[in-house]
């Protein structure tokens, strides 16, 4: 049964996207990061305001400034404003941490932080994201294809879906104990072909360093495709199901948040088009892309589908 939430209380999740030319960032370097922040935040390494001179994603637009991808923010569990979810998320303990990947699988295991990054060389994606409000940036995320982890866990053949699960966590987490109502844990849901595709990947830095908090660190997915708020953050558990899983947003409102969120300008927001976006940064607005940009890439994932059913 549908939350009942004033409208105007309803934004999605964000994300962040890209892929051509995987430049492989050297996941020792990444891990010695890990290992002397230690739960330390990046707010402490200031990075320059245009941290990644002359790179751009596929399509030559520039990466959007650390600044505003770092302090603009949809992150529920912390606050439904997106210009307060970096100061009450600072200081979010982030270590330890451990992901479960369990479910319709012949080797389920248990995995801290330490392990993943030296079990997963770390590699540089330029990804743009477009988020279903209808604003989008250019972020270069450090991370790895999520199909390595399931790879490692062997589903089974009655795997058909993965689900995904964010930490609860409300003593440090304000949201959680404001919004009591909403169906926490976080969790998400991807069809095991679009999970194993290779642009999907779980991301544990940014901007050449560890994720920050507000951001989903330390371990959050990326689907560039699709609407942000199917990129979940905080990532504690990873379930293969035989059976199509419910989502948080798709639970709180499923007249206007569906299971599969592609982006696509032609199937509008039940309360705002989506012909348009704006990118955090610039003035004006530009034409939203089919998939984000990535159609030639996933197009084929959905031959013989209704588009239509992105909510």
């Amino acid at each position: 049964m549908a939350v009942r939430i004033s409208p105007r209380e309803i934004t999605p999740e964000h994300v962040y996207l890209n892929r051509r030319a995987f430049l492989k960032v050297a996941g020792s370097a990444l891990l010695t990061g890990t290992l002397a922040a230690c739960g330390v935040q990046p707010q402490t390494q200031t990075p320059a305001r245009t941290p990644v001179p002359g790179k751009t994603d596929e399509l030559g637009d520039p990466i959007t400034p650390y600044e505003i991808t770092s302090n603009y923010n949809n992150y529920y569990e912390f606050s439904t404003d997106k210009r307060a979810v970096a100061r009450l998320a600072k200081d979010f303990p982030t270590d330890p941490w451990t992901i479960e990947v369990t479910g319709l699988v012949k080797r389920p295991f248990k995995i801290g932080l330490e392990d993943l990054l030296r079990a997963f060389p770390q590699e540089e994606r330029i990804y743009r994201l477009r988020c279903v409000e209808g604003w989008s940036v250019v972020v270069p995320w450090q991370g790895f294809p999520l199909a390595k982890l399931l790879a490692r866990a062997e589903p089974t053949s009655e795997a058909r879906y993965v689900r995904f699960v964010s930490i609860y966590k409300p003593e440090a987490m304000p949201g959680q104990r404001k919004y009591r109502t909403f169906p926490w844990p976080y969790t998400e849901g991807l069809r095991l072909d679009e999970a194993m595709h290779p642009l999907t990947i779980l991301a544990t830095g940014m901007y050449g360093k560890l994720l920050p908090p507000q951001n989903g660190a330390p371990v959050r997915l990326v689907v560039p495709w699709k609407y942000g708020f199917k990129s979940i953050k905080a990532v504690v558990k990873i379930e293969l199901v035989a059976t199509q899983p419910k989502t948080f947003w798709n639970t709180v409102a499923p007249h206007e948040y569906g299971f599969y969120a592609n982006v696509n300008p032609n199937v509008p927001h039940p309360r705002w088009s989506q012909a348009t976006e704006r990118r955090l940064g610039e003035s004006g607005r530009r034409p939203t892309l089919m998939f984000n940009g990535y159609e030639e890439e996933v197009a084929y994932l959905y031959k013989g589908m209704d588009l239509r059913e992105n909510y």
